[in-house]
């Protein structure tokens, strides 16, 4: 079985063909970075609008890497939410055009719960061992990207359940505004990341905080993270009570604290998703395997981390690879695979949301 993903969620314009719904046959991912730079973030306008003109040739780039011609196709996965509209929209347009036109199945997707189905996919065919997806399952997963922070208790690749989320800026948002503090170009979080992992780096340097929140929460709130992290760079606002000496002035930002800065950062940010994944696996003990997804599970130390943390407690750790860490034609296509076979399909009715819905 063969079926093409398209995802169009927010500035990846992508496409996928995928097997049986594991197996990679093309992955095409086209980055608007270079359009959004200037702007330090994505303009929802502008993001739509590239997502016109390059759909068409990412659609058949993907079909020509994959030898499949649109005949050979058994149904069209898309990406329908969350994301922003005017990019959603695209996608979906072009999805059901193709289901339409070709007599195919059309079956939307929660790229939320893609993100989460992304490690179980495959380039070849003697990856996918260890044997059937089905042995991750029950697991715990791992959202961490530009716009979601989360985890979820999932007894399968479409019964999710989500136990904690972020209350404010989800880490890969922070990790951006980190690297603006730090007057590091965009996209902000692989900048941070290469930045402290560069010799002479101390991820002690500063003691950032990791919050909280309740004893028992698995919540994540990273603004108090933020806050920390400017005034670090710029000073403490001076205090409005009278007679009170103003703060010291911050020392100067050189390269080496640049470096201290970022990796301290590192330190705190990934030092709260861990702690937060700990108090999950307390709370279900049944799950046998930790699934991450999304764009900031590229990041190095977060890897590292999550590797340690999965053997100390005798966890399975499932990572996508990096094509498949950001938003991808491929974790659409795998997980429409999966909602095909349980007759889990849309009509030509379906629409973009811009909320997830687990």
């Amino acid at each position: 079985m063969r079926i093409l993903g398209i995802e169009t969620s927010c500035d990846e314009t992508a496409a996928s063909v995928v097997e049986n719904g594991r197996l990679i046959r093309s992955n095409v991912v086209a980055s608007q970075e270079d359009l959004h730079a200037e702007y330090g973030g994505v303009v929802p306008e502008i993001a739509g609008r590239a997502h016109v003109e390059r759909i068409l040739p990412v659609i058949r780039r993907a079909l020509e890497i994959a030898e499949t011609p649109l005949d050979d196709l058994d149904a069209i996965a898309v990406g329908h939410r969350p994301g922003l509209i005017g990019s959603l929209l695209v996608g979906v347009a072009a999805a059901k055009s193709l289901a339409w036109a070709r007599g195919l199945p059309l079956v939307g997707i929660d790229h939320v719960q893609a993100h989460l189905y992304a490690p179980l996919l495959a380039r070849a065919s003697d990856d996918l061992s260890p044997a059937d997806w089905r042995d991750a399952y029950p697991a715990l997963g791992l959202v961490v990207s530009g716009g979601h922070t989360a985890i979820y208790r999932c007894e399968s690749p479409h019964r999710l359940t989500r136990l904690g989320s972020t209350i404010d800026d989800a880490v890969g948002e922070v990790y951006d505004k980190a690297a603006t503090i730090l007057g590091l170009p965009y996209p902000g979080g692989p900048r941070i990341d290469a930045l402290a992992r560069e010799a002479g780096s101390d991820d002690r340097a500063v003691e950032f905080p990791i919050s909280r929140l309740d004893r028992d929460s698995v919540d994540f709130s990273f603004s108090g993270l933020k806050t920390a992290v400017l005034y670090e760079v710029r000073g403490r606002p001076a205090s409005s009570r009278p007679g009170k000496a103003p703060p010291p002035p911050p020392p100067p930002l050189t390269d080496a604290r640049k470096r201290d800065i970022a990796a301290s950062f590192q330190r705190a940010a990934i030092g709260a998703i861990t702690l937060k994944l700990g108090r999950a696996f307390d709370a279900h003990p049944g799950c046998r395997t930790l699934l991450v997804g999304g764009g900031v599970s590229a990041n190095s130390r977060l890897r590292g981390d999550l590797g340690a943390f999965c053997e100390q407690r005798g966890i399975a750790l499932r990572l996508a690879e990096m094509a498949c860490c950001v938003d991808n034609g491929a974790m659409i296509a795998g997980l429409g695979c999966r909602l095909l076979e349980a007759g889990e399909t849309a009509d030509l009715s379906l629409a973009p949301v811009p909320t997830t819905a687990c």
